[in-house]
């Protein structure tokens, strides 16, 4: 996290690429446990988090400044839903795990993309 006013977009990408990380390494356990009887599909809760922080009032600039970074973290929890695929009581559905994880990873290489522009814009900034 970098201390500076110039970098706040940068340090919310940054908790949200940290957030996808990890709901990546959930996903994926979650395909490696498909097999396993009375497992419980895991994932992470952060969006509605982020959504909280930056409740998009009169100034996004404003709201991004004013996130506190040390609260704005992600939560894994477990689906203990009613719906269970199987009788063995496993919850996990590979069709979805792999859709949810095809869509984390875009997630994820967009916001890092979007790390990238703002570097880069900040450079561009700096130069002239």
């Amino acid at each position: 996290m970098i201390a500076s006013g110039a970098y706040n977009y940068i340090n919310v990408l940054e908790k949200a690429c940290d957030a996808s990380w990890t709901r990546n390494s959930l996903i994926s356990n979650n395909i490696a446990n498909v097999d396993t009887p009375g497992y419980k599909r895991k994932d992470l809760r952060f969006e509605e988090y982020l959504g909280n922080a930056v409740s998009l009032g009169t100034s996004l600039d404003e709201e991004i400044a004013n996130v506190d970074l040390d609260t704005l973290t992600g939560t894994t929890y477990t689906d203990y839903g009613m719906v269970s695929y199987r009788l063995d009581g496993n919850n996990v559905d590979i069709d979805t795990e792999s859709a949810e994880l095809a869509k984390n990873q875009i997630k994820y290489y967009t916001m890092l993309d979007s790390v990238s522009q703002e570097f880069s814009r900040l450079k561009m900034v700096v130069q002239k």
